[in-house]
């Protein structure tokens, strides 16, 4: 087995614009490569993106590039104010201390609603989250005030403000923090092997990059056929997902891949310039 830990943040568009890429990885390996999920915490108030100069409409400028290049469903209207992102990362390693089952689907779920336009940092949102995920939310918000939950979130912030040698080679696909230190952006991967060996890659790749990786790392793994159908995508993933995930699991122009969709009477459900595709009718808890 190949452990990929995964240095992200839930409210990063970067990180949500490589869900295909990840998809992709984890049809082609399946059960062979495990990710392990670690929080960045992109800001611990809003006010740190604007100190940084960063606001909500350039935000939203933003937004509308990293849409229009990756394809993902993003809505990238002009927000009410800038997001603690501390929050709903707390949530996450919440539900991986406590429920590790929900870690990715709230990870998922919180994605899906930053980029749609929702506050994930309110508890109210971030309660309706683990309710469509099936978690308790009442639970979820104990757990989150928990000290264990905290030390876990900061470990895992001091893991991501110590990227390692290699990483710091490749300084353009890294960020700075306030104080001046070099940490891991969104998504980073470290990639370990049966025999221990690790290839660190940071910042947004493409697939290949980490199929190279990976061939390197464990030479005997088996890559999976891609899939016949876009039915054969749908069922696999068992949630919605977006055109261009689809196309970059089948490996597909997305073109095609979005008349296919139309084709097998996918439901859609429109998010900002795109969407997600489901079988069936969506639910509060699968959309």
């Amino acid at each position: 087995m190949i452990t990929i830990r995964e240095f992200t943040d839930p409210t990063c568009p970067w990180a949500f614009s490589a869900e295909p890429t990840r998809l992709r990885l984890m049809w082609l390996f399946g059960d062979c490569v495990m990710f392990e999920r670690r929080m960045i915490v992109l800001s611990e108030s809003g006010e740190e993106y604007l100190m940084r100069g960063f606001d909500p409409p350039r935000q939203a400028e933003a937004l509308t590039t990293i849409a229009r290049e990756h394809g993902m469903p993003i809505d990238a209207a002009v927000a009410a104010r800038m997001l603690a992102t501390v929050v709903p990362c707390t949530a996450v390693v919440a539900a991986r201390l406590n429920s590790p089952a929900h870690e990715v689907p709230l990870l998922r779920r919180l994605r899906v609603l930053k980029h749609g336009g929702e506050l994930v940092d309110e508890r109210s949102v971030i309660a309706s989250a683990a309710t469509d995920v099936g978690l308790d939310s009442a639970a979820l918000e104990v757990w989150m005030g928990d000290p264990g939950t905290e030390q876990a979130l900061r470990g895992d912030m001091q893991l991501a403000r110590t990227p390692s040698p290699a990483a710091l080679a490749l300084n353009h696909k890294l960020a700075s923090t306030s104080d001046g230190r070099r940490r891991y952006t969104a998504p980073s991967y470290e990639l370990t092997g049966p025999s221990g060996r690790r290839l660190d890659i940071p910042g947004f790749n493409p697939a290949l990059t980490y199929e190279v990786a990976i061939a390197n790392l464990d030479s005997t793994l088996i890559r999976r056929d891609d899939p016949a159908s876009v039915e054969e995508v749908l069922a696999w993933a068992a949630m919605p997902l977006a055109t261009v995930e689809v196309a970059a699991v089948m490996a597909r122009p997305i073109a095609d891949t979005r008349a296919a969709l139309s084709a097998a009477h996918a439901s859609f459900e429109q998010v900002g310039s795109d969407g997600y595709w489901t079988h069936g009718e969506p639910t509060a808890a699968t959309r």
